[in-house]
């Protein structure tokens, strides 16, 4: 298990570039499956789960060509649908989250789908029930094997069809849009997730030769055509990788020029950190953060103590509320920190605690940050990382602490975040990959 040892107190000072989306990759990779001309997707992040994608893919069949890094051309032209039912598809699909997102447009092209219970992040239950509750819907017929946890949808002539979500599940709402892009007639999709990388899958779809409109809203109505053809698509830059970028820029009061952020799809994510006391400047299209001694927290008009939660687009999105919560320990004032989305999320901050930050788990759900205007540093200690967002935030909060940290299960941090440690070095860090 391979750890990085790191050495804090130190501001940082230069310009990152983000890489390419991953949330937005894991959909976008899976597109590809729906027709067998050849399709070129770039700005591809160079991260596990991306990769281990990519490479179920090509167990499936799909002709991968990498055109240069970050850039790929997928065909689907021979798709080996027995595979699905070996050991080594179960092997590899249950090893990420981002397997899910091949049901949709296998059952929309073979009519059927196949699936070992995914992996991921230990942050609580994340069901799967709005994915095919949707696909039943379109008249797939669904079974479950809870002895093999394995799921089947199968379903030659699916129609279009009026579907209400339960939840505005941003997966969810993918697989059931790559599901009903080829089904007959018209679908409306209504309490449809409408994050950018949403967003980005349905124009990729719509280039492909998919009939959807209503994107960027809640309501998506998807007219069925015959086939799709090839396209060329590029990844957004990841918008949480931004916002880390940001968060530790002011918690180690360094200089920091995020470049090329794609201002317009960041939503509300600068005023949640500006709401932190946070300064930062838009220039163009890139983030400028000051190097700043202090920042305060602001409050509600009346007094009363901020209070940052996430919610589904356009509201803010939960994979930051781990660098949020970090972020505000130095900070001078309080903040509720509340996640509501998963329950186990919010575990990590005994790591904190222990490197003296003030943090009240009230529940888990709820965390309270009394923030110590840094008259207090944390101080460096050995940590386990838990989850891709929780493993970052706990890294900004070594790089900010004195003396030396080690984070122990780093595989996690780099399902995420692509060459971390060497982008971040190359800015004055001092962060080793150790084991």
């Amino acid at each position: 298990m391979a750890s990085f040892e790191i050495h804090g107190g130190k501001p940082l000072k230069g310009n990152l570039i983000p890489q390419g989306a991953k949330n937005e990759a894991l959909q976008v990779l899976c597109a590809p499956l729906l027709t067998g001309e050849k399709v070129t997707i770039s700005n591809l992040p160079d991260i596990v789960d991306v990769n281990k994608l990519i490479g179920l893919l090509q167990a499936m069949g799909v002709k991968i060509e990498k055109v240069e890094k970050g850039t790929y051309i997928f065909q689907a032209k021979d798709i080996n649908l027995d595979y699905l039912q070996t050991e080594d598809f179960k092997n590899r699909a249950s090893s990420l989250r981002g397997s899910v997102m091949i049901v949709g447009p296998l059952l929309a092209r073979f009519g059927v789908g196949y699936l070992p219970k995914p992996g991921g992040d230990k942050i609580g239950r994340r069901r799967l029930d709005t994915h095919f509750t949707g696909m039943m819907k379109l008249g797939a017929k669904f079974n479950y094997d809870a002895g093999d946890y394995f799921y089947t949808v199968e379903g030659k002539n699916l129609k279009g069809v009026y579907i209400h979500l339960d939840e505005a599940s941003v997966t969810g709402t993918a697989n059931i849009v790559m599901a009903a892009v080829m089904a007959e007639g018209e679908t409306v999709i209504y309490n449809a997730a409408c994050e950018p990388y949403l967003q980005q899958l349905c124009k990729m779809l719509n280039s492909m030769g998919a009939k959807i409109s209503g994107i960027s809203s809640n309501m998506l109505t998807i007219k069925g055509v015959k086939e799709l053809k090839g396209c060329y698509h590029r990844v957004l830059p990841d918008m949480i990788e931004i916002g880390s970028f940001i968060g530790l820029a002011a918690m180690t009061g360094s200089e920091i020029t995020i470049k090329d952020v794609s201002w317009e799809n960041l939503g509300i994510i600068p005023t949640i950190f500006r709401r932190l006391g946070i300064k930062l400047e838009r220039r163009g299209d890139d983030i400028y953060v000051p190097a700043q001694e202090s920042y305060e927290i602001e409050t509600f008009i009346d007094g009363s103590i901020m209070t940052i939660s996430d919610a589904p687009w356009p509201g803010f999105t939960p994979d930051l509320l781990s660098i949020i919560l970090v972020v505000a320990t130095p900070a001078k004032g309080s903040v509720l920190i509340h996640q509501k989305m998963f329950e186990s999320r919010l575990f990590f901050v005994d790591k904190l605690i222990d490197m003296g930050a003030q943090v009240i788990l009230c529940d888990p759900h709820r965390a309270t940050v009394i923030g110590l205007d840094k008259k207090y540093p944390l101080r460096g200690i050995q940590m386990t990382s838990p989850d891709i967002r929780a493993g970052v935030s706990l890294l900004i909060a070594a790089l900010s602490a004195e003396g030396k940290s080690t984070i122990h299960n780093i595989e996690q941090i780099d399902r995420g975040y692509q060459d971390i440690d060497i982008r971040l070095n190359n800015l004055g860090a001092d962060i080793r990959r150790i084991g």
